[in-house]
């Protein structure tokens, strides 16, 4: 089974929550936190640094405890996600697009009610963890956990387990 390790940010300022705007290969746009895959030889709070830095140009000084994991496994691919979000407590800079991997598009500070509109076309494993982040941010730790598997159709069919 192949593992994929990710590693997402939530920086939370009085506007809001950072969310970054991501457009796939299929000409697609979905919102996210910022944060990307940990490279071989990085831990997440590494990951996160550089992913934050290329992603947004805000550059974090200080990171916080982990607010949740998230884990999706791909049965018919056979790949595990792991995904580390961690809350960010000081950062600096302005917004700078500089991702290497010509994905992130934008990003804004947006509220409660705003985030749960853009997340509506990422995929359950964003949306679910960021709203209930969003709802609850003193529950730090949580686990989210998903099966994923295409159908007939060659659709992505995503259930909470």
């Amino acid at each position: 089974m192949r593992h994929w390790k990710v590693a997402g940010a939530l920086l939370q300022n009085p506007q809001g929550i950072l969310l970054v705007a991501n457009r796939r290969r299929n000409g697609s746009l979905d919102w996210t936190p910022p944060g990307g895959v940990v490279d071989e030889g990085e831990t997440p709070l590494e990951a996160l640094r550089r992913e934050v830095i290329e992603e947004t140009g805000l550059r974090v000084d200080q990171w916080g405890e982990l607010a949740y994991t998230v884990e999706v496994a791909f049965t018919d691919q056979d790949m595990l996600l792991q995904v580390e979000v961690h809350r960010a407590h000081l950062w600096s800079g302005e917004f700078i697009f500089d991702d290497p991997d010509g994905i992130v598009e934008e990003a804004r500070f947006v509220q409660q009610k705003d985030a749960g509109l853009l997340l509506k076309e990422s995929p359950l494993w964003v949306q679910e963890p960021v709203n209930s982040w969003l709802t609850s941010p003193q529950t730090l730790g949580a686990h989210f956990s998903y099966e994923a598997r295409r159908t007939s159709q060659g659709e992505l069919r995503v259930e909470r387990q």
